[in-house]
């Protein structure tokens, strides 16, 4: 099959590497993709040019299209490959709004008595004054957790007085602040049944210790330790299967990847996002555990027919992400400087590039979260350990990464 991803980030480098593994594929395109990926054919366009990229594929086109970040989704990319009767992974604009607009997934939650944080909805900045949402997407910087009111007012006013999210933040939720352990799922859903995939915990601060802004994420470690069997098996009967249910009932059945951001609280796991698509760079630890093929889950996925005995992960090994970024992100960085990658394998090391182009031979960074270094191995200390060797020899002008990945991953190892 010739299969076209769409995307230029790290985590559309794991789908593809992962891709380039199944007998069933045989070509792949990426639309734009970026200057790190190789042995793929680049279409250069952007991922949410939705006319160009139909017209394209209308003219050349691919047998399936993995349709990974959330911009494309909420703009019905899928929706128009249905329509010229292309195949396709990942949901409909209808279903992605689960994403794209928190408000739509809080209501969701409330209707169906899906576990969450109390919350409110705003559009007017003095009625709202700790955890504040930005309504629709915000490159996964829209979230403010508020710790002092005046923290609080100074976000709300950013995002509905200043229109610091633009529309994104037009209409915004204030969330209950809810304690506990975060835990990232991702899951295949084709609308019927729900496939959970190895668990992982994400590093969202720019700094080490959780301090500094949130960001897209700064590396990622799996399985998280703190995800149990059991607590895979309540959320499965609360969380998961209602909500496919759910958006099935409200005629948004979802078939592609559907991303669950919990909260471990002394009262169960809660919701604390949706996501339409695998998690960056929770795809980076996840997809190198998956001994599956790839591309045979995405048909299944998309055709209804998902068989979750065909979702195997490695039971017995651990993997961990760290992402190299440009110092200064998520705020202002500067990018153009020349990217020396570090030495990998491909089957217990990964370099999965992002922020990364290519002028004639030369890779030179080229955004905020340049690349991220993954390693699988036996138990979770020795991937972080080989993780942070790979780094070593990643070398740019202004690289930053924090030095505590997998750290809170290990108190919880050592504890038990």
């Amino acid at each position: 099959m010739k299969v076209m991803v769409i995307g230029s980030g790290g985590r559309e480098h794991a789908v593809v590497e992962k891709l380039k593994t199944s007998p069933l594929v045989s070509e792949i395109w990426v639309c734009p993709g970026n200057g790190g990926m190789t042995n793929v054919t680049f279409v250069n366009l952007n991922a949410t040019d939705i006319d160009g990229i139909t017209d394209y594929c209308t003219k050349n086109p691919p047998d399936f299209v993995v349709v990974t970040p959330d911009d494309p989704l909420s703009l019905g990319l899928v929706d128009r490959f249905n329509k010229i009767g292309i195949e396709c992974f990942g949901p409909t604009k209808a279903a992605a709004e689960i994403e794209s607009s928190k408000v739509f997934a809080k209501n969701l939650m409330k209707k169906y008595n899906i576990p969450t944080a109390d919350y409110r909805v705003f559009d007017d900045e003095n009625k709202a004054v700790i955890v504040i949402k930005a309504d629709g997407l915000a490159l996964g910087k829209g979230v403010t957790v508020a710790n002092t009111l005046t923290e609080a007012i100074d976000a709300v006013k950013e995002a509905i007085a200043l229109k610091k999210f633009g529309e994104s933040g037009k209409n915004i939720v204030i969330e209950e602040y809810l304690e506990g352990v975060e835990v990232s799922v991702l899951t295949f859903t084709d609308g019927d049944k729900i496939v959970p995939m190895i668990s992982s915990m994400d590093h969202k601060r720019a700094l080490d210790g959780d301090e500094g802004n949130n960001t897209g994420g700064m590396g990622t470690v799996a399985p998280n330790p703190y995800y149990c069997e059991e607590i895979n098996s309540r959320c499965m009967q609360e969380i998961f299967l209602p909500t496919i249910k759910a958006l099935k009932a409200m005629g948004r059945e979802f078939r592609g990847c559907l991303y669950f951001g919990l909260m471990l609280t002394t009262e169960g796991a809660k919701v604390i996002e949706y996501n339409c698509r695998f998690g960056d760079p929770e795809a980076q630890v996840v997809l190198p555990l998956l001994k599956s093929d790839l591309m045979k889950i995405m048909l299944d996925t998309s055709r209804g027919c998902l068989n979750p005995d065909s979702v195997v992960f490695e039971k017995e090994k651990a993997a961990c992400c760290v992402i190299a970024a440009s110092k200064g992100y998520p705020l202002l960085y500067q990018k153009g400087f020349g990217l020396t990658l570090p030495h990998t394998d491909n089957k217990e090391t990964f370099c999965f590039c992002a922020g990364v182009k290519k002028e004639g031979e030369k890779l030179i960074t080229n955004g905020g979260r340049v690349l991220g270094v993954t390693a699988v191995a036996s138990n979770l200390k020795e991937a972080i350990e080989n993780a942070y060797k790979l780094m070593d020899e990643v070398k740019f002008d202004n690289i930053y990464y924090r030095k505590d990945i997998g750290k809170k991953a290990m108190l919880a190892l050592n504890k038990d």
